[in-house]
Formats: C-alpha cells, structure tokens, sequence
C-alpha cells in the first residue's frame, strides 16, 4: 500500500535526488526518498540491536566477579 505524504527538503537535496533519478539509479524521486527512509529503519535497528547487546553485555559483567585494583595490576604483570 502507498501513502501520499508532502515533504520539504532542501534545494541541494532535491538537485542530489533529481541528478540520482536523471542517471537512471531511481524510477523516481518518490524511490529516493523512500530508499532514504529504508536506509535511515534499518541504521535505527541496528543502532538498537547493538544497545541491546551492550546493555545485555554489562548486566551480564555487573553479575560476574570482579577483582581489587591490586589483584589486577598482579594479573597484568
């Protein structure tokens, strides 16, 4: 399904949309921006799959043993 949407964007976004449509890499301007918008779901689910592992990493080292400062500078050595 296809939703009408306006949208404003910059001059040298629409000249940078308009030149990618003319080279033939999009059918539209309506493709780019819709390739934008994929682009920017799928940084966002990677941005909160790797929170998610990092939280899950330092819960998970919150829960482990830890060792003194002293106990760590003899291990290092």
């Amino acid at each position: 399904m296809s939703v009408k949407a306006s949208v404003s964007i910059t001059d040298q976004q629409d000249e940078f949309a308009r030149q990618l449509v003319a080279d033939g890499q999009y059918a539209s301007l309506s493709a780019v921006v819709q390739r934008g918008l994929e682009l920017v779901r799928s940084e966002d689910a990677r941005e909160r799959a790797e929170l998610a592992a990092l939280q899950a990493f330092f819960a998970e080292r919150a829960e482990g043993s830890f060792v003194t400062a002293e106990d760590g500078r003899r291990r290092t050595e």
